[in-house]
């Protein structure tokens, strides 16, 4: 397969894999109400974690980093380096905006952290270590996700993967974007804290830990 015809393919792969929504998947599998007409109406790890089952949140979690991390390995495997970076790329906007979901999707961390794990796991690594290390001290999830990621692309450019860092740099603008209703509440002081009882979280538009 050429690398005109591996690259195309790629991207769609990963749009395919990272539009997987595994949070709605689950909790029907489960038989819990809509994902999406509860807590804040996201599909990711934490809003699963409001149905009161803390499994399906941690199977969504999972779910979640490794479609990211399947993407890669599958498309550089077919295809190289070029083909995992687009198929990165891929994942996470399929994530974001899943057609299946008339394109309203998670805000990125999980499938972030699942691409890094793919791509260079130490990155990986230092991303979970910095989130814990924010989190702990701020008990702010979406902060530490904000701040984790602003830290990735200098790490990767430092350990010499020039073109990663470029991929996250624009993955990095993305999850800042998603979580621009969370950046507010951080500067407005109303962000909900790691840990906040269920009646203090704010309803609809708020998934400060979502994945």
């Amino acid at each position: 397969m050429g690398p005109e015809v591996s690259l195309p393919i790629a991207l769609v792969i990963g749009y395919l894999l990272g539009s997987i929504p595994f949070g709605l998947v689950l909790t029907r599998i489960a038989g819990t109400q809509d994902l999406r007409s509860i807590g804040s109406g996201n599909i990711g790890a934490t809003n699963v974690l409001r149905t009161g089952r803390k499994g399906l949140a941690a199977a969504t979690l999972l779910g979640d980093m490794l479609k990211g991390t399947a993407a890669v390995l599958i498309a550089g495997y077919l295809g190289g380096p070029g083909a995992a970076m687009l198929a990165a790329l891929g994942a996470f906007l399929g994530h974001l905006f899943p057609v299946w979901l008339r394109f309203k999707g998670g805000k990125g961390v999980a499938v972030y952290i699942g691409i890094l794990l793919g791509l260079f796991w130490p990155a990986a690594a230092a991303f979970c270590l910095i989130w814990l290390a924010t989190a702990f001290t701020s008990r702010y999830s979406s902060l530490s996700a904000l701040i984790a990621s602003v830290i990735t692309p200098p790490f990767l450019w430092w350990f010499g993967h020039a073109g990663f860092a470029m991929l996250f740099a624009v993955l990095t603008l993305l999850l800042f974007y998603m979580h621009r209703e969370n950046i507010k509440r951080l500067v407005a002081g109303t962000e909900s804290k790691i840990g906040a009882k269920q009646a203090d979280v704010v309803p609809r538009d708020d998934d400060s830990h979502g994945s």
